[in-house]
């Protein structure tokens, strides 16, 4: 850990980047190598739905609130929302929409997904080194553990219609372009406005929130719905004591 902090900003800020991001390339990876039972997979997308519902509402929204109150928050936020949402639609029609894709079109919608609520995190995660300090491994850890299930569940919904080869490549692609999205808040968001900062952080909280509701949370209700709930809130119980940890100096 002291050898990555003796690094220079921007490189630790891409690093820590590649690290949260790595989470998509590695579920991909479980989802294409094992023929996980659909109820494992269910749980485990009800585990990360707690997980980034805790996230959103704790360190994404409240971060921007306290950077710049509730117009910035308020409009990055909806933006989020929107751009997810218009992402799945346009993804929806251009694939014309037919059961036979229905694999496929989940799939896509995961690597949307990943990539609108991702980079605003990645984002964020560079903004923390700002000003020399360390990088909040509380934050680093949560989206970790978020990114899991979106890219186990994209890789699944993809391998129907898509080589291994491709997927592998596909998830290696995102997750590159999310340790880019770290040394991006690092440099150029270094001396911009608290207001661009802010909506910039909510934009991750919207999509978020939109990629919950039209994907990951009906998923794993559809395949196990009793329990469900119980998993989720144990996802939520988890990022919620890694948030108040990282309160406490405890990263």
């Amino acid at each position: 850990m002291q050898a990555i902090q003796a690094l220079p900003g921007a490189v630790q800020a891409g690093f820590w980047g590649l690290v949260s991001g790595a989470a998509l390339l590695l579920g991909a990876l479980v989802g294409l190598r094992f023929e996980l039972p659909a109820r494992w997979v269910a749980a485990v997308m009800a585990f990360g739905s707690g997980v980034l519902i805790s996230a959103l509402a704790f360190e994404l929204m409240d971060e921007a609130y306290g950077r710049d109150g509730l117009t910035s928050t308020a409009l990055g936020f909806l933006g989020g929302a929107v751009l997810y949402t218009a992402a799945t639609i346009l993804l929806d029609r251009w694939q014309g929409g037919s059961g036979d894709q229905e694999g496929e079109q989940s799939g896509a919608a995961f690597v949307a997904g990943a990539l609108i609520d991702g980079i605003p995190e990645s984002i964020v995660v560079g903004l923390s080194l700002l000003g020399g300090g360390a990088v909040s491994l509380v934050t680093v850890i949560a989206i970790f553990l978020s990114n899991i299930p979106e890219g186990l569940s994209g890789a699944a919904g993809m391998k129907g219609n898509h080589r291994p080869g491709q997927i592998v490549l596909l998830w290696t692609g995102v997750t590159l372009l999310l340790g880019l999205a770290s040394l991006l808040g690092y440099t150029a968001f270094a001396h911009a406005p608290a207001g661009v900062v802010a909506a910039t952080t909510a934009v991750a909280a919207g999509g978020i929130l939109a990629m919950l509701v039209n994907t990951m949370i009906p998923e794993a209700f559809k395949e196990d719905h009793n329990w469900s709930g119980l998993i989720a809130a144990l996802g939520f119980l988890v990022s919620f004591a890694l948030s108040k940890l990282g309160e406490g100096g405890g990263a």
